[in-house]
C-alpha cells in the first residue's frame, strides 16, 4: 500500500483488518508516532508524571497491534506505558488530561468489526489536524525500529483514574439516591462493567457484555435501529433509562423509561438547558453541522452566541481549548461543557443525565417534555448509503448546491452552508445535510423538522439529489 494511503480522518486512521489496517503499516504509523514525540515532547511536562501511554479496545487483534505500538516507542527511548486490558477512548483521553503528554488508542471505534484503527489524544481531546498532518508527513522518514519479540510490560489499574474523574465531575451521591435501575446494552465493546463500578451490579441490567469482535455481527453503533432489545429491557424492568454505548465506549444513547429513543439533538439540549438555566454557564455554544435546531434555540433564549463548525469533535475540542466555550455537541454522542475534557465521553454523559434527573425530580421523558414545550418538537433522522469510492465533500456541495430550487417542498431556503457537505437550513431553523463519512465510505443524509412525516419528505429530496453520487 502507498504511504499516501495512511491517512488521517474525522478522528484517527481507520483501515480493514489484514487489508490496510495490517501490521506492518501499524509499525509504520507507531515510527512516526515515535518521531513526532521525540520532535515535540516538552522536556518539562508540567503536573503531567509520563510521556505516552498505549491503550487498546476489545477488537481483533487491538492487543497485539497496541503491543507493537508500545514495543516501538520504547525502542525509540520514548516512557512509555502499555494497559494490560481493553479499555475505553475516554479513559486514554482521561489519561493524556491528567497523567501522560500523549495518549495513544487502537481502536475503530463504532465501525464494523472488520475494522481497526488509531486515535490520538493529548490534553484530554484528540489531537489536531495540524499535528496529524506532521505526523503523516514523518511516515516513511526513517526505518521502522522494531525487534520481534520485544515487549513492554503491561501496567494494571490505571483506569480507576478515569473514575475519579467522573467523581469529580458529577454529584454521584444524588446518582445513588435515585431509585430504580438502568438497562445498559455494551454491544460488546470495552465498556463493558463500567456502569456497575459507578452503580453497583445490583442496579444495572446488562446486555451485550461479552468479549466479542464481531460484536454480535452488527456495527457497534447505538443508533436506534440496533437498540429494540434494550428498549424492551428498559419497559419490561420498569427502569430509570436504558443507555448503549459503541465499540470503544465514547459514544452513548440513552432510551427514556418509556422505551423512547432519544435523539443528540434531545440529549445536548436537555444538557445544554439546565448549565444554563441551573449552573449558570455562559459562553458560546458550538455544534458540529450534524446537529440541529434546539441547542440554536436554546442558546439564542439564554442570549448565548451560537456557531456550527464541521462535523468531528476535535473541532470543537480544539476551539474549547483557546476560547470560552460554554458547550460543544456533536451528533455522534459527543457532549462537553465548561469544567470537562474536551472529548466526548459516554460514562460522564450517562451520569450527568442521572443527575439532571435527581436535581430536577423529573423523569427522563419528563425533561424531553419540558424541551419540547419550551423550544419545540424535534424530528431528527439520519439515513446512511454505501459509496463505491470516496467523494470530496467540497466538490460535491458546490455541485449540489448550484442544482437547488428556491424553494423546497414549497418552504423557503434561508442558508446554505457548503462547507462540509452541504446543509440547507429553511426558514424556520429546520435543515437539511448531505453529507460523505469522514471514516468509511458512506454518504449520511441528516435532517430535522417537528413533524415525522415531514423530516422523511426532506431525506427523500436530499436523496433523489445525491443520487449521482450514491
Amino acid at each position: 500500500m502507498a504511504t499516501s494511503d495512511i491517512k488521517f480522518g474525522t478522528d484517527g486512521w481507520r483501515g480493514i483488518i489484514a487489508w490496510d489496517f495490517t501490521f506492518e503499516n501499524v509499525r509504520r504509523m507507531a515510527q512516526a508516532l515515535a518521531d513526532f514525540i521525540n520532535l515535540n515532547a516538552p522536556s518539562d511536562l508540567g503536573k503531567k508524571t509520563n510521556i505516552a501511554a498505549v491503550g487498546y479496545d476489545r477488537r481483533f487483534l487491538s492487543d497485539k497491534f497496541a503491543a507493537d505500538i508500545a514495543s516501538i516507542l520504547k525502542l525509540n527511548k520514548i516512557d512509555v506505558t502499555l494497559l494490560d486490558k481493553p479499555v475505553t477512548t475516554p479513559v486514554m483521553s482521561c489519561l493524556s488530561y491528567t497523567k501522560f503528554w500523549i495518549t495513544i488508542m487502537v481502536t475503530a471505534s463504532h465501525n464494523p468489526p472488520q475494522y481497526n484503527g488509531i486515535k490520538i489524544k493529548v490534553n484530554g481531546g484528540s489531537i489536531s489536524a495540524r499535528l496529524t498532518k506532521e505526523i503523516e508527513e514523518l511516515l516513511d522518514q526513517k526505518s521502522v525500529l522494531y525487534i520481534p519479540g520485544h515487549q513492554v510490560e503491561a501496567s494494571a489499574g490505571l483506569e480507576k483514574i478515569y473514575f475519579k474523574y467522573i467523581a469529580g465531575k458529577v454529584n454521584l451521591k444524588k446518582v445513588a439516591a435515585l431509585k430504580g435501575k438502568a438497562a445498559v446494552d455494551y454491544m460488546h465493546g470495552s465498556a463493558a462493567g463500567y456502569m456497575e463500578q459507578i452503580l453497583g451490579e445490583n442496579r444495572v441490567i446488562a446486555l451485550n457484555s461479552s468479549h466479542d469482535p464481531c460484536f454480535g455481527g452488527i456495527k457497534p453503533e447505538p443508533k436506534e435501529e440496533n437498540l429494540a432489545e434494550l428498549k424492551k429491557t428498559v419497559v419490561k424492568n420498569k427502569c430509570l433509562l436504558g443507555a448503549a454505548f459503541d465499540g470503544d465506549g465514547d459514544r452513548t444513547a440513552l432510551i427514556d423509561e418509556k422505551g423512547k429513543y432519544l435523539s443528540p439533538c434531545m440529549v445536548s439540549a436537555i444538557v445544554l438547558n439546565h448549565i444554563v438555566k441551573n449552573k449558570k454557564v455562559n459562553g458560546k455554544v458550538l455544534q458540529c453541522l450534524s446537529m440541529g435546531y434546539l441547542n440554536k434555540r436554546v442558546a439564542r433564549a439564554a442570549g448565548l452566541e451560537f456557531e456550527e463548525v464541521p462535523v468531528g469533535f476535535k473541532y470543537i475540542a480544539e476551539r474549547t481549548a483557546l476560547e470560552d466555550i460554554a458547550f460543544g455537541a456533536e451528533e455522534s454522542g459527543g457532549y462537553c461543557w465548561q469544567g470537562l475534557m474536551p472529548e466526548r465521553d459516554g460514562m460522564t454523559l450517562i451520569m450527568y443525565i442521572m443527575e439532571i434527573m435527581a436535581s430536577r425530580k423529573m423523569a427522563l421523558s419528563e425533561l424531553v417534555k419540558e424541551i419540547e414545550q419550551e423550544y419545540g418538537a424535534s424530528c431528527y433522522q439520519r439515513r446512511d448509503f454505501p459509496i463505491s469510492k470516496a467523494i470530496d465533500r467540497t466538490v460535491m456541495a458546490e455541485r449540489l448546491k448550484k442544482k437547488l430550487p428556491k424553494k423546497i417542498l414549497g418552504r423557503h431556503i434561508a442558508e446554505v452552508y457548503t462547507f462540509d457537505g452541504l446543509k440547507i437550513i429553511l426558514d424556520n431553523d429546520e435543515w437539511l445535510l448531505i453529507r460523505p463519512s469522514g471514516t468509511e465510505p458512506i454518504l449520511r443524509l441528516y435532517s430535522e423538522t417537528g413533524d415525522k412525516k415531514q423530516t422523511e419528505a426532506f431525506l427523500d429530496f436530499g436523496e433523489k439529489i445525491a443520487a449521482a453520487f450514491k
